[in-house]
């Protein structure tokens, strides 16, 4: 009885050590742990160095298709790493390869503008004269509350200090600004004052909470937009930028 009792345990403590092994290594792994060291060292200067080459500075800059290129260089970069059976010039003949394919494709696109749109999408027009741009809301895949976010992180209160807004095709929002004195009324665009009013308690103008159209006067609470036929209001803001 004791010894069925105790080969159990002797078989579960001898697992254990096998898979602690498994985990950290053998003694005898030592020399390979090293050369993990170097290879994940070289890769991840070939990787800088690719990098480089390419032209980027950061990776708000990327587009789709450069992206994919990286994606692509870091799945090759990173089995040389720890497996002894890759050698390092194979990854070294991949990087070549997707580098000569960027660099064609770039070049190519440089003298296509129809490949660019392919590769990289289009600028997206988002705000127009102090309302949304509804022409291109179907082409946009960034929400609304993104659209807000990326305002006020520009310090805009409401839609109406914009005069135009377009989205990059590297992601990024570009804005041109009206004149303090040319502010017109708009959107609020903070929580505080981003909120559905009751049009007939309360003083105008009024902005869309949907599309920014901004009306003077409403006297039929259920009446809806001229531009997207939502029924939702906020208070306008005609505030400057810096008041």
């Amino acid at each position: 009885m004791v010894f069925l009792i105790g080969t159990p345990l002797f078989c579960t403590e001898a697992n254990t050590m096998i898979e602690m092994d498994d985990i950290i290594g053998s003694d005898s792994q030592g020399a390979f742990l090293l050369e993990i060291a170097i290879r994940t060292v070289i890769m991840f200067v070939l990787i800088l160095t690719i990098l480089r080459l390419s032209g980027r500075r950061g990776v708000r800059q990327l587009t789709v298709f450069e992206v994919a290129i990286i994606i692509s260089l870091g799945s090759a970069a990173g089995d040389p790493m720890f497996q002894k059976d890759l050698p390092i010039v194979y990854a070294v003949i991949v990087f070549a390869c997707v580098m000569l394919i960027y660099k064609t494709i770039t070049w190519l696109a440089s003298r296509s503008e129809k490949l660019t749109h392919v590769l990289e999408g289009k600028v997206l027009s988002v705000v127009k004269d102090g309302t949304f741009d509804l022409q291109h809301e179907e082409d946009n895949n960034f929400s609304k509350m993104e659209f807000f976010a990326e305002l006020r992180n520009l310090n805009v209160e409401h839609l109406g200090q914009v005069r135009d807004a377009v989205l990059e095709v590297d992601g990024t929002l570009s804005v041109l600004f009206y004149p303090d004195e040319q502010v017109r009324y708009g959107l609020p665009l903070f929580p505080a004052s981003y909120k559905k009013v009751n049009v007939c308690t309360t003083e105008g103008p009024f902005a869309c909470m949907y599309c920014g159209y901004v009306l003077a006067h409403i006297i039929n609470e259920s009446r809806g937009c001229m531009r997207c036929h939502k029924k939702n209001w906020a208070k306008a803001l005609n505030t400057a930028r810096y008041a």
